[in-house]
């Protein structure tokens, strides 16, 4: 790959130092490849980036207050219980972890480094809440508010920078239907001399970058004394190289280690012309062990959840893993994916559908995030919009649960599917409509999963309206994101879903919402296998049908969302390290 240009490297240092934009610098237009058919390399031709243009730099005048949404909040965990060789360890993770908020830049902004130098520029009003939104957006288009530009009024590219900017109709068509190296995780789509369309492997397009990260990984591999963390980390500092994750991912479900680390392409939320491409990011953390074994026992019920699935036994899938090991840990240091716009609370990895079949897929939540988030978000919104007599039934537990459970119904429900005599994954077949769908699904199974082991005997009945009006208030948390953004879309949906089963009621007296606990369960459990209905069928156009009706923000809604103006919609977190 061809390296940026001396100058453009420079402007850009000068821009990090003065701006504190993270990960600015690295990524490329240049050259690289991947192996075809006929063993030639094709050279994707560099990005054309004029259309950032030059001269004074348009801005938004409510960039501050947009700013202002997002509660800047410091994010500690304790490393007290850790030895001086694996705070070390964790050094060398975080200056990894700096190269995926790097290579994440790329993925998610075309022409970064020009658009970066225009912001660093600018000298206007607001400028330091400018740069700093920039930071938090990973480019001038907002996440929260479909994505519109808070500066320069560049519109956003629904492929991020995965795909060229000028595709034609036709090959649109022709990537939406492919199946080979164009539509892989694991590539970025660009051009070739003639015009082309090729696709260039991750340990070609970023080769330099990844390299360093390997490097890195394969340091603190050596200063490790843990065995399953050391594997790990040198398996996939290999990865880094070759585009073959699997072996690592295999790995990774066995690391039991007070320092723990995910890192690496993951999600493939950003690119929202296809969902074909995983975006890179990090989470290193510092596992709670005691908390971990208390939830381990959840695990079991995995396979015992999915042969309740409300939907026909030929659409279940009893041959996912089922170890599934649960983690709880406290964020030290996120960054690239992880790190843009709304932070994330908890996951669940890895997407590989080998791996979720052979071993099931980890549940990471993350505790100090979680904290932080129910203190300063939920609490107060349940006090601002639930009627007062439901306003005792929010609990951080009930958070907490629902957490875990929205994590586990991620390894549920339909994966690898056949549709039309074609083996194929319901990622592939969803398309652009996945993230949302997939997401709503983990929200509602994991209430559904949680009222199924009530009945069962593992809790008590008392966490029925605890979990129906911690989830209502938590829908309110998050349709705040946006409803452009997969995770709002999935929340408008629920909302949406339940209040036309009458499971949620507007008390105009109490001017607040309550929530009926009886056809709450009812409804959630039609809502799950109306999903599930869609995912084991692949059926993209009744994906979009749900999603068009009920992925919208209704007048009852939008007003209530307006009475949370003084509420932050997010944390922006400021680690020790940062």
């Amino acid at each position: 790959m061809t390296n940026k240009s001396a100058g453009m490297a420079a402007a850009l240092a000068v821009l990090v130092l003065s701006c504190a934009l993270p990960g600015c610098g690295g990524g490329g237009d240049g050259a690289g490849g991947e192996e075809q058919a006929t063993g030639e390399e094709p050279v994707p031709v560099a990005q054309d980036c004029s259309w950032v243009g030059t001269g004074e730099l348009s801005v938004r005048d409510d960039v501050a207050q947009r700013l202002a949404a997002y509660a800047e909040t410091p994010i500690t965990a304790s490393l007290e219980g850790l030895s001086e060789r694996e705070r070390e360890v964790l050094d060398k993770l975080v200056a990894a972890s700096r190269i995926m908020n790097a290579l994440f830049w790329e993925q998610a902004c075309p022409c970064h480094e020009a658009i970066a130098t225009r912001v660093g520029d600018y000298a206007g009003p607001q400028a330091e809440a400018l740069r700093a939104y920039f930071a938090l957006n990973f480019g001038p288009w907002d996440r929260r508010f479909d994505w519109e530009p808070f500066c320069g009024g560049w519109p956003h590219p629904p492929g991020a920078n995965f795909y060229p900017l000028n595709l034609s109709d036709a090959e649109r068509e022709r990537l939406g239907g492919a199946r080979g190296p164009l539509a892989a995780l694991y590539t970025m789509v660009r051009r070739d001399a003639a015009g082309e369309l090729i696709a260039v492997p991750y340990s070609s397009f970023f080769h330099q970058q990844l390299a360093d990260a390997a490097k890195l990984l394969r340091e603190a591999a050596v200063l490790s004394d843990n065995e399953s963390l050391r594997h790990f980390l040198t398996a996939r500092a290999d990865a880094f190289l070759n585009d073959d994750y699997y072996e690592s991912d295999m790995l990774w479900m066995d690391i039991d280690s007070p320092v723990e680390v995910t890192i690496g392409p993951y999600e493939t939320y950003e690119d929202g012309l296809f969902g074909y491409k995983a975006s890179f990011e990090a989470f290193v953390t510092v596992a709670d062990s005691a908390e971990s074994a208390r939830l381990a026992r959840y695990k079991g019920e995995l396979p015992w959840l999915e042969a309740h699935l409300p939907i026909p036994e030929s659409y279940k899938n009893p041959n996912r893993g089922t170890e599934s090991p649960i983690r709880v840990a406290d964020e030290y240091y996120t960054s690239g994916e992880s790190r843009a716009g709304i932070q994330t609370l908890a996951f669940n990895l890895p997407n590989d559908e080998r791996v979720r079949e052979a071993k099931g897929s980890k549940k990471v939540l993350l505790r100090n995030v979680m904290n932080a988030k129910f203190s300063q978000i939920l609490m107060p919104i349940g006090q601002e919009l639930l009627v007062r007599s439901q306003r005792k039934d929010l609990t951080a537990e009930s958070f907490f649960l629902h957490t875990l459970f929205h994590e586990m119904s991620h390894g549920l429900g339909p994966g690898k599917i056949v549709v039309d005599g074609r083996a194929t994954e319901v990622r592939l077949e969803l398309k652009e409509h996945y993230s949302t769908l997939e997401e709503a699904k983990a929200d509602v199974m994991g209430e559904w999963a949680i009222f199924m082991l009530q009945e069962k005997g593992l809790f008590p009945a008392s966490i029925l309206p605890q979990q129906a009006t911690t989830y209502l208030a938590g829908l309110f948390r998050s349709v705040r994101f946006g409803i452009a953004e997969a995770h709002g879309q999935a929340n408008a949906i629920q909302f949406n879903w339940l209040l036309e089963k009458k499971a949620l009621i507007y008390d105009d007296a109490q001017a607040g919402f309550r929530v009926d606990v009886a056809v709450f369960r009812d409804a959630i459990e039609d809502l799950v296998r109306t999903i599930c209905m869609i995912q084991a069928e692949g059926n993209y156009t009744s994906a979009g049908k749900l999603s068009k009706h009920y992925a919208t923000m209704p007048p009852v809604l939008s007003r209530a969302l307006a009475r949370l103006d003084h509420i932050p919609v997010d944390i922006r977190p400021v680690f020790a390290v940062d």
